[in-house]
């Protein structure tokens, strides 16, 4: 029987804001959602309801992590700093926020080509489509669900609940 720390997901180090690696083996054991997010798109009202489940949930093994993206309409130019300030400063956001990366495409990050891989969306299709994709892992590091956009974070509280 292998543990959690064994499931593919945890071997991913992406990049942490001013550089370095993040381990992704921390949060083994761990239910997350992984989030594209952006501080300039319509969807970006959702930061208060991730934080929101953020809140309601760490003490039970829950985070989610964020991976901001200039990909979709340039809807996030700034830099790893100044989206952590906005991040902070309009939404009191509090959970791990990872350095700005590519979704789609040849220069993706490695976490999110496989994420696509594991649980691909509508019609099998891979690619991201907007910002504020989501992605449920389970603890054991399964990809359980993929949430679409316009999916609001309040709406993912039972499927959260179903895995804590």
């Amino acid at each position: 029987m292998s543990t959690p720390a064994a499931a593919p997901i945890f071997a991913f180090r992406p990049a942490l804001p001013g550089g370095g690696a993040g381990a992704l083996a921390a949060y083994a054991g761990k239910v997350l959602l992984i989030v594209n997010v952006a501080s300039r798109c319509g969807f970006t009202p959702q930061y208060a309801g991730l934080e929101a489940l953020y809140r309601r949930y760490a003490d039970r093994g829950f985070v989610v992590l964020g991976f901001p993206c200039n990909q979709f309409g340039e809807q996030e130019p700034g830099s790893d700093a100044q989206i952590a300030t906005f991040c902070a400063s309009t939404y009191d956001v509090t959970f791990p926020l990872f350095a700005k990366v590519a979704v789609n495409g040849p220069d993706a990050d490695p976490l999110w080509a496989w994420l696509q891989a594991e649980r691909p969306g509508f019609a099998g299709i891979r690619s991201i489509k907007w910002n504020f994709t989501k992605f449920l892992v389970g603890r054991d590091g399964t990809v359980v669900a993929r949430y679409a956009p316009m999916k609001k974070p309040a709406a993912l509280a039972s499927a959260i609940e179903r895995l804590l």
